[in-house]
């Protein structure tokens, strides 16, 4: 088969078929700086940038032998056992990192698998943190008020599923009853690349990649799951390049092209996007490195893990653009009782960009091209929502520095054009500010320099002593 079109085909069908890749062992909901899901892959949209990757076998079989002390459920059947240790095999050997401890594989049913995804993934996201989440997202402007954010994500990890890698248990789960073809086998490789990665590099520890990391700086954990995904997705794809039969091929095009996702089709923009990202970006931030050094360049930045998103965006800012460290003043002093802070964060590149192109109206809108070059000089942030237990009103600042005046002025002049198709001009300027009225109250933009703050809050005052404690 042509290489440069099978491999095309493979980018767009990852993009379909692995709906759940839970590797990360830990859902960080709040905080909308983080992309804290992952099922999907995007697809290359110019078949034209696609290249032939060969691995370098020396044309000997991968020794398929079972790591000892290897952990199989009891319902395995011994045909799909020899299956998956065959791709585990053939993995390791195409990635080069050894299995150093056993790893357990389990058979669950659709029914089980729903059973998780309900109680053991969300089983510490409430309602109520759920409702406060699109209080802040319909802030943003990336979610329409009362969205049913919960049930939307219970939903889409119940759909279409075939197997995941949870990195708490140290297991993959295979759904039974699912034949085992091309597209079970290259999710496989997938999730099965997450155990060697996870074993090698360590997720918690080693990338720092855990709940209280990701809780100080989101961004980062953007970056390093970008990374972990992007390995992954850029391995499987050189596994089934290597070693799919063409009967895989046939398997997998039937499942691209009856493949149905209506939860997914029915994601608002954003959360779309967001879903692709780790895996779209990842891979092309990975397939750099590999160009760069091959695998060794790709497991040195395990070693030394990206620090943002505009790195992933960027590859060629690797590893030198270290973001710029923002503090925000404590608005206590400002805000009355009735306030709390409910998140407190990183925003980066990539979610400025989602603001100014992924809005769920799509009246405001900026050009996609528009929104990313806008956003490609970021140096750092920093952005605090406040809650109003009360009244449910959000008080939102973002503090941003760029990395020279021009980029500041730059995207101080795609977010003027933003915030007119997004709210009202109004003469009643805010300390001679930018500003504007809308549904969720007063806003104010201001640049100085190579800073820019944003401020939204319920009313004139709110925001000038805010805008007057930051500034």
């Amino acid at each position: 088969m042509d290489s440069r079109k099978t491999k095309n085909i493979l980018i767009s069908c990852a993009l379909i078929l692995t709906l759940a890749c839970f590797c990360m062992g830990v859902l960080v909901v709040s905080g909308v700086g983080v992309s804290w899901l992952w099922p999907i892959r995007f697809p290359r949209q110019d078949p034209s940038q696609t290249r032939t990757i060969i691995v370098d076998n020396d044309n000997q079989e991968p020794d398929t032998g079972l790591v000892d002390e290897d952990i199989l459920d009891s319902d395995f059947p011994s045909e799909l056992a020899e299956v998956i240790f065959q791709i585990e095999a053939q993995v390791r050997q195409i990635r080069g990192l050894d299995q150093e401890e056993p790893v357990n594989r389990t058979l669950i049913t659709v029914e089980e698998l729903t059973e998780i995804v309900a109680e053991e993934f969300f089983d510490d996201y409430t309602d109520e943190d759920a409702r406060n989440d699109v209080l802040i997202l319909s802030t943003l402007g990336l979610l329409p008020e009362g969205f049913d954010l919960k049930g939307f994500y219970n939903d889409l990890y119940s759909e279409q599923i075939s197997g995941f890698y949870d990195s708490d248990t140290k297991e993959i789960f295979v759904v039974k009853g699912m034949t085992f073809g091309g597209s079970e086998k290259l999710t496989y490789a997938h999730e099965y690349t997450h155990v060697l990665q996870d074993q090698v590099f360590d997720f918690d520890e080693g990338l720092d990649y855990n709940e209280e990391s990701c809780n100080q700086d989101a961004e980062r954990c953007a970056a390093i799951r970008a990374l972990i995904e992007g390995d992954a997705t850029f391995t499987e794809i050189l596994w089934f390049q290597t070693y799919a039969t063409r009967e895989d091929y046939d398997d997998l095009m039937d499942a691209f092209t009856s493949f149905e996702s209506p939860v997914l089709d029915a994601a608002p923009p954003y959360i779309a996007a967001d879903l692709y990202f780790p895996y779209d970006m990842g891979y092309t931030f990975v397939e750099y490195l590999y160009d760069q050094g091959g695998f060794a360049a790709v497991d040195d930045a395990f070693l030394n893990p990206p620090r943002s998103t505009k790195q992933i965006l960027s590859p060629e800012l690797y590893p030198d653009h270290v973001p710029q460290m923002v503090t925000l003043p404590d608005l206590d002093v400002v805000l009355d009782d009735d306030w709390f802070l409910y998140d407190q964060n990183i925003m980066g590149q990539w979610y400025l960009y989602l603001i100014l192109n992924k809005a769920y109206d799509e009246t405001y809108h900026l050009l996609e091209d528009l929104a990313m070059s806008a956003t490609s000089g970021w140096a750092g942030d920093a952005y605090a929502f406040y809650l109003n237990e009360e009244t449910d009103e959000v008080t939102f600042v973002l503090d941003i520095y760029w990395d020279t005046v021009v980029d500041a002025e730059t995207f101080a002049d795609a977010f003027n054009q933003y915030a007119n198709l997004r709210w009202s001009t109004t003469d009643n300027v805010i300390l001679e500010q930018p500003t504007w009225k809308g549904p969720q109250g007063t806003v104010v933009f201001t640049q100085d320099g190579d800073r820019t703050i944003w401020v939204m809050a319920s009313n004139d005052l709110l925001v000038e002593s805010i805008l007057m404690t930051i500034w």
